[in-house]
């Protein structure tokens, strides 16, 4: 059935996907967050744990983002949809730069700074 039918049928017998009900409830039960990445060419949604920090959330992208990570320049979703743009949000102070100890928040936006000129640190 193609999403125009599916939306046909639901509205024929007066009910709506419960797809999003269950996306909401496996992320809540699982204890997970998303936050999402942005640039000219792409927009993406991650997934990471409730409490993870900063340099593991850049892990997540990349190892190489978690390994020379230095700082992260965060704003909120909600922010950024109230003043409409990242400019305004950072007119609005609400641009933040966080270090290694910044618990990522569910929605956050976030631009990773890194480095990786240094060789992986031998064990």
């Amino acid at each position: 059935m193609d999403d125009a039918a599916r939306e046909e049928e639901l509205k024929k017998i007066g009910t709506t996907s419960a797809l999003p009900k269950i996306i909401v409830s496996g992320y809540t039960a699982l204890n997970l967050i998303y936050y999402f990445t942005a640039g000219p060419e792409e927009s993406r949604c991650w997934t990471i744990r409730k409490g993870t920090k900063a340099p593991q959330a850049a892990g997540v992208i990349h190892s190489d983002f978690e390994r020379g990570f230095i700082m992260a320049e965060v704003m909120r979703y909600d922010d950024l949809k109230e003043l409409g743009s990242e400019a305004a949000v950072k007119a609005a102070g609400k641009y933040m730069q966080k270090g290694r100890d910044y618990v990522v928040q569910d929605g956050d936006i976030i631009h990773f700074k890194f480095n990786v000129t240094a060789q992986p640190k031998k064990k």
